[in-house]
């Protein structure tokens, strides 16, 4: 029986269309391996360019497309920082769709290098609240404050999430806090941390201080599996993480909520190099197979996942940040020519 999704793709602006292009040839190549699965793609504008055009960075007409997809693909966008601007295109997407949890691993990657070699962790970041409510005010001049928002609804929400994600992989989770400062907000993520902890019996529950956290994925990050942590410190820790395993160009992200999922590469639009076929598309074609996961496409997620590994492994193609000199096209074309390959193997 043939398994059809509607999928919205946002190329977004700078490096965004190039790395998008590329996942999108790769999951073109994934349903010539697999006969039955079809990925029906509706493009959708958003982002820096979209602005001028429509006074807003996300319009209407794509808010519609996202209603009426299984998913997203999202690319790079740039997010003006001047006040009053909109706010970024993900953090509206996350509102709107309540994607609560952001799904960060960090991962080695065989041929490339990794702080140690077998990391193998996921950074699970409340997705919705805490400072990234955008409650903030200057209440005389030069005196700002920022509101930070923090519930007992999202956190169980995004514990629960966290959980369920242990289970099945090594049933270890950490709760990351500073419950010795922020004593009401954090007290109130930690303790609803605890509180879901008792509906998994079967998941190890510890706890570090967002500081020392920062320090020991440097000094032992293989002795982590999942982490939870409020948006804010989850937003830092999951770029520390991407670093210590070879680097944002490597790092996928998803933003799923109970009904919805958006996946992105972690990396921003980088404009500088824009239209010039260099940067590394590995990350937006690994926010590809997460989304094929969320889809409940495992045989389909894993030829994208061992593809990227094949090519990695054996170094011949390698973008500017693996130190190599090959195009963004290169590496969609010797990913894209490995699934092939074992279309024709099979």
């Amino acid at each position: 029986m043939l398994r059809t999704y509607k999928i919205a793709v946002l190329p977004g602006d700078g490096i965004g269309p190039e790395v998008i292009d590329v996942a999108v040839k790769v999951l073109d190549s994934v349903q010539k391996v697999i006969n039955d699965l079809r990925l029906k793609l509706i493009y959708g504008e958003a982002g820096y360019n979209c602005i001028n055009k429509y006074g807003t960075n996300l319009p209407q007409k794509t808010i519609e497309i996202l209603k009426e997809t299984n998913a997203c693909l999202k690319g790079p966008m740039t997010t003006p920082e001047e006040p009053g601007a909109p706010p970024s295109v993900a953090v509206t997407i996350r509102k709107m769709f309540n994607l609560y949890a952001n799904v960060r691993p960090c991962k080695s990657l065989p041929g490339v290098w990794s702080l140690k070699p077998n990391i193998d962790l996921v950074i699970v970041r409340e997705n919705t609240e805490d400072l990234y409510s955008g409650i903030e005010y200057e209440v005389s001049p030069g005196k700002g404050v920022a509101l930070r928002v923090i519930t007992r609804e999202a956190s169980e929400r995004v514990a629960r999430f966290a959980f369920k994600l242990a289970e099945r992989r090594r049933r270890h989770l950490t709760c990351v806090h500073k419950r010795n400062i922020l004593r009401i907000t954090d007290g109130i993520f930690m303790e609803a941390v605890h509180r879901v902890a008792k509906e998994f019996p079967s998941v190890h529950v510890d706890d570090e201080h967002v500081d020392a956290m920062a320090m020991r994925l440097i000094k032992e990050p293989e002795k982590f599996d999942v982490i939870v942590t409020t948006n804010f410190f989850g937003d830092i820790l999951s770029d520390e993480g991407a670093q210590i395993v070879g680097g944002l160009g490597l790092a996928a992200g998803a933003n799923i909520g109970d009904n919805y999922g958006m996946f992105e590469p972690v990396h921003g639009s980088a404009p500088k190099y824009a239209g010039k076929n260099v940067v590394n598309p590995i990350a937006t074609v690994l926010a590809a197979k997460m989304m094929l996961e969320y889809l409940g496409e495992y045989e389909a997620a894993g030829l994208i996942e061992t593809a990227v590994n094949e090519v990695l492994s054996e170094g011949k193609v390698r973008t500017y940040d693996l130190g190599g000199n090959a195009t963004t096209q290169d590496m969609g074309d010797a990913i894209v020519e490995k699934i092939l390959t074992k279309s024709r193997s099979i």
